[in-house]
Parts: C-alpha cells; structure tokens; sequence
C-alpha cells in the first residue's frame, strides 16, 4: 500500500465552535496518536484527505508534513457527517516503515457461485498482522461455481506476502447454501406461524384469495 502525502497544520483551537469554524473553511481537524507522546492536533486539507482515505480503503496509510517533518500514520477512526457526508473528524496512529500493525481487512467475493444457491457473508472482516507499508486493501476469495454446501473459512484464505492471520482460523468467512423456493419458504413460515401460535386473519386470506382470481 503506497502512502499520500498530506499538508499539515498543526492545531491551537478546540472545542465544537473550533471544529466547525474548520469544517466551514473546507479542512478536517483531525489527531496522531504515538505511543509514549502526547497526541499531535491537526488540521487538514479536506479534498485532499478525502481523497488519500478513499484511494487507501479502510486503513488508508498517509504522509503527514507536519512543520516541515513527516510522519507514516495509519488510519484508525474516520468520523462521517451522516447527512453531508463531509468529513468531521479523523484519528491516526504514527506507525514506522517495517513496523508490524494489527488491522481489520475487508473480504471481498469474486465470481458467481452456481446456479440456485444462496451466498451468505457469515463474517466481512479479518484481523491481520502486516507490515505498515504493506497493508493490502481487501483479502479476496473466490466463489466462482461453488456449490451449495461449500464452506470458506478463514485459514482458506489466501493472504499476501507478509501478512499474518489473527482471526481464528476456524472461523467461517463464506457459506454457500441451497436457494430455497418460494414454496419452501411459504411452508417455512407457516409452520413457524403454527409454532408461535399466530392466526391468519380471515380477511387477510380473502384478500390473498381474490388477488389470485
């Protein structure tokens, strides 16, 4: 994964009225973490933060210039305006080239499965240890003409170069089931009816009766 470089100030005004007086001028009042200091408060370029944490995914790995010195940090939280959806707010951590970090990586499917199956994502992460520079965006897997009954887990996965798995490995990734019919899930849902002991309105089944006329 390669780093974006990002311009940074660094920040003398907090609370809310600051922020937003940030946000109003178009940049992200954003904070580095590093272990053993004190946290470092900055400011950032909005489109250009936007666009370094859309090009690097969940753990986008960036260069700060911080007063003319540079810094690796590494993604860790990323607050989102649910409405605007500008940036509010990002936290980093300070990580060295060759340093190892654990991140959550997204899986992500490729290919279709086969025909009358029903493809369930049963976890979209893994925990991976990697080298900061080399954090891959997502792990891939392959479903390309499963059947029903496979069954993807973790330690199946095919991880990069370097990296190293921290979820457990018998923890189940991808499960491909048989498609059920219309039919089944009809009878499924009555019997669950039937179990719970819920009555169909009378008028409900006239309702369904003369919609089939």
């Amino acid at each position: 994964m390669s780093s974006e470089k990002i311009v940074a100030e660094v920040r003398t005004e907090f609370g809310k009225g600051a922020a937003r007086r940030i946000r109003r001028a178009d940049k992200v009042p954003a904070v580095v973490y590093t272990h053993g200091e004190e946290p470092k408060h900055l400011t950032l370029p909005g489109h250009d933060t936007m666009m370094a944490l859309k090009h690097g995914g969940a753990n986008a790995l960036v260069e700060l210039e911080i007063e003319g010195e540079l810094q690796l940090a590494l993604t860790k939280q990323v607050q989102v305006d649910p409405i605007k959806r500008f940036l509010e707010h990002v936290d980093f951590i300070a990580v060295k080239r060759g340093e190892k970090v654990t991140v959550d990586v997204p899986v992500h499917l490729n290919g279709e499965a086969a025909k009358e199956t029903l493809v369930v994502t049963e976890n979209a992460t893994v925990s991976l240890e990697a080298e900061a520079t080399h954090i891959p965006e997502w792990i891939e897997v392959s479903i390309e003409g499963a059947e029903a009954g496979t069954l993807i887990y973790a330690s199946d996965l095919v991880l990069p170069k370097g990296s190293e798995l921290l979820t457990d490995p018998e923890t189940l990734i991808v499960n491909v089931t048989q498609q059920q019919s219309e039919e089944a899930l009809e009878a499924e849902l009555e019997s669950t009816e039937d179990e719970l002991g819920i009555e169909k309105d009378e008028s409900e089944d006239a309702e369904a009766a003369e919609g089939d006329e």
